[in-house]
């Protein structure tokens, strides 16, 4: 597989951003990146992103799907890198090079960003620049991500982690959230939301680092729960208590209580106010509403309640959170 995107352009300005190439490469986490990264996009002008892949071994490189890959350059490459991406990786157990390590903690010591989507994780995490952070993989991988380097803190949670320039994300798809926020970090919001109306997705879910994978209802409970759920979420407003929302399912507190835990490992007050913080996101980025309307809206009822809650789950106020993610707060792509 060998696309014209990959060839680094002259005419472009903007960050070098370079994905690992290796033999078995995960398609579809590189392809994110490339898609991201690699495309043409005039409407962006000249100071985009630059774009190339570098192979960490001799090739041709057999990629996932019968293809077979031939990069843009070699592991050189990463010495120009602004932005280095490990777009999965051979597996959990696989070593990762010498030299390849030794390339990424130099290259992140003069100040490129790192960057890692699913297990791409045991990637970065081989630099033991992961030590001592916090970082994200898949949730298949996380207790083997501990086992290999305890002294990661690995959150199986959330769906991308930025830390000191390391930039880990989850399961594949929340790759495409983290190559996003660098791209909303580097150019506003209004350019990832170019970038994410082209690919067919929301520019962000949740919002912000602080992203949760919502958590299914298993299918045993699915129908009579879910149903609910959705109620529930269509207003958020009212005053839902533990008594209602039993009755809305005809069960007694203490069975929807248990029947609720089981279906969704959260209290009925935890997934509630999920469920508003989430709203409120929404809200803020795509409305003008006051912040006191935005509150009230997603029953939380003061501003003080829904900054409290804001803090605590996003680490950020929902002022500064309009300010950071509102299409309207950002001027047209520029450093």
């Amino acid at each position: 597989m060998q696309s014209g995107h990959d060839a680094p352009s002259t005419a472009l300005t903007g960050p070098q951003v370079v994905a690992l190439v290796y033999d078995g490469l995960c398609t579809f986490e590189f392809a994110i990146v490339a898609e991201v990264f690699g495309l043409a996009r005039p409407e962006m002008g000249s100071n985009w992103y630059r774009y190339a892949s570098a192979g960490i071994e001799p090739g041709p490189l057999r990629a996932h799907g019968g293809l077979t890959v031939m990069a843009t350059g070699g592991i050189e490459l990463l010495d120009q890198a602004d932005l280095i991406v490990a777009a999965g990786w051979k597996g959990a157990g696989v070593p990762v090079p010498a030299e390849l390590v030794t390339r990424l903690r130099s290259a992140w010591e003069r100040g490129a960003r790192l960057a890692s989507i699913c297990s791409g994780a045991f990637v970065l995490a081989a630099t033991g620049l992961l030590d001592g952070r916090r970082a994200a993989t898949h949730w298949r991988y996380a207790e083997k991500l501990r086992d290999l380097h305890p002294h990661i803190d690995v959150d199986a949670e959330v769906l991308y982690v930025e830390e000191e320039r390391l930039y880990t994300s989850a399961g594949s798809a929340a790759g495409i959230d983290l190559m996003l926020h660098i791209v909303r970090q580097d150019y506003g919001a209004k350019a990832a939301n170019s970038v994410a109306r082209r690919l067919v997705m929301p520019p962000h879910r949740s919002g912000g680092q602080a992203q949760f994978i919502e958590r299914p209802v298993p299918p045993d409970h699915e129908h009579r729960l879910s149903g609910a759920l959705d109620s529930i979420r269509h207003s958020l407003n009212a005053d839902w208590s533990v008594e209602r929302m039993a009755e809305r399912v005809a069960m007694s507190p203490r069975t929807f209580l248990r029947r609720f835990q089981e279906a969704t490992s959260q209290t009925p007050g935890q997934w509630l106010i999920e469920q508003r913080v989430s709203l409120a996101q929404r809200l803020l980025e795509t409305t003008r509403l006051p912040i006191e309307n935005v509150a009230a809206a997603v029953g939380f009822g003061s501003v003080q309640v829904l900054r409290h809650h804001f803090r605590e789950k996003l680490a950020i106020s929902p002022r500064d959170y309009r300010k950071a993610f509102s299409n309207e707060t950002h001027d047209p792509v520029a450093k």
